[in-house]
């Protein structure tokens, strides 16, 4: 197990360090680019955004596209454990039917699907600059259908285990588990995308997430899985760095994308042999708030043509509210900790009860 931790912990600090190294040389080839965050301009339930205009004007410009760097990193961590192991360095590398087949493959499905929306987006090609609404969900859809596909039909599982609500109790739900996760995985992946808003906001919050998945799946003995955690949290922390108020680069719909293909699958790999879905709720109930807040927005202002608040998602009303965007982030990221303390100790529980 020593020797397991050391290989996780080599990985993370490679991958922090190049991230480190190549965040300032990613960050001026954007600039070159001029791919330069273009603010929104409908708000979420419709209408012209004029109070994220206000709030956020001057943000307009911040290269964007960070989340290029996470599957750059990635790519390149998978191919040295590839030469390790073809050099008897190591005896497995991080591409593994097992554990990793499935996260690479939303990490790497979902993260290309939003780069090239990104891409797009700031060379202002296609009418509503990047991909087409209905194109980019079509191709959401599909990575998220074959997500569903993976674990439904070719591993076999139509059970969800609800411990601490039914104590060791697996539940088949049968044909309704590809629907459950199809959605979960598009709710997951719009959460992320909805809650990065504010600089760092998104970031602090899901390193916390990543190392109490990384501690859960290390538990667990899915030594592999920790791995590819411990390569995406050192790059999320290198990112933090120019990332944290003022931000220097902007992630995009890249990492918004990969996290939520990669943290999905993630979930279902666990319910795979553990439990986990309902503390993963509580873990993820931050990101809850988020979706929910612009989801009612959009409810209230379609249906009854009237906002239910002044400005959506969550983190945008407090700031409207006359809250200072880095006390938002940081009480955020407070309360993100006491959810991953609650979420710990319901694991440990549950593994030494």
């Amino acid at each position: 197990m020593l020797l397991k931790l050391n290989s996780i912990i080599l990985y993370t600090i490679l991958a922090f360090g190049l991230a480190l190294i190549l965040y300032p040389v990613y960050i001026r080839l954007l600039k070159r680019l001029k791919a330069g965050k273009l603010l929104r301009e409908t708000a979420v339930g419709g209408g012209i955004a004029e109070i994220f205009q206000r709030l956020h004007g001057h943000k307009a410009g911040t290269p964007t596209m960070g989340g290029g760097m996470f599957l750059i990193i990635m790519l390149l961590m998978v191919w040295l454990s590839f030469a390790l192991r073809e050099f008897g360095v190591i005896n497995n590398d991080l591409w593994a039917r097992e554990e990793t087949y499935i996260i690479l493959f939303g990490f790497f499905g979902m993260g290309i699907w939003g780069l090239i929306d990104d891409y797009l987006n700031i060379r202002w090609i296609g009418k509503g600059r990047g991909l087409p609404a209905k194109l980019k969900l079509a191709g959401m859809v599909w990575l998220a259908a074959w997500v569903s596909y993976w674990f439904f039909v070719k591993l076999g599982v139509s059970t969800v285990n609800l411990w601490p609500l039914l104590p060791n109790t697996f539940i088949e739900i049968g044909i309704r588990y590809p629907i459950l996760t199809f959605f979960l995985t598009l709710a997951i992946t719009n959460a992320i995308n909805i809650t990065d808003g504010l600089d760092g906001l998104a970031g602090g919050k899901m390193v916390i997430i990543l190392g109490i998945l990384a501690i859960v799946t290390f538990s667990y003995g899915w030594y592999l899985a920790t791995t590819v955690i411990g390569i995406l949290a050192g790059v999320l922390i290198a990112f933090l760095w120019f990332n944290i108020n003022p931000a220097k680069v902007f992630m995009g719909d890249s990492w918004a994308l990969a996290l939520g293909g990669i943290i999905s699958s993630l979930l279902y790999l666990l319910n795979l042999r553990e439990w986990f879905f309902v503390p993963f709720m509580i873990l993820f109930l931050l990101f809850w708030i988020e979706l929910f807040s612009s989801a009612l927005q959009i409810f209230r202002k379609r249906v009854f043509k009237r906002k239910l608040f002044s400005i959506a998602p969550f983190h945008h009303w407090l700031e409207h509210k006359g809250q200072k965007e880095y006390t938002i982030v940081m009480r955020f990221w407070i309360i993100q900790g006491v959810l991953a303390s609650v979420t710990l100790i319901l694991v440990f529980y549950q593994l030494y009860q």
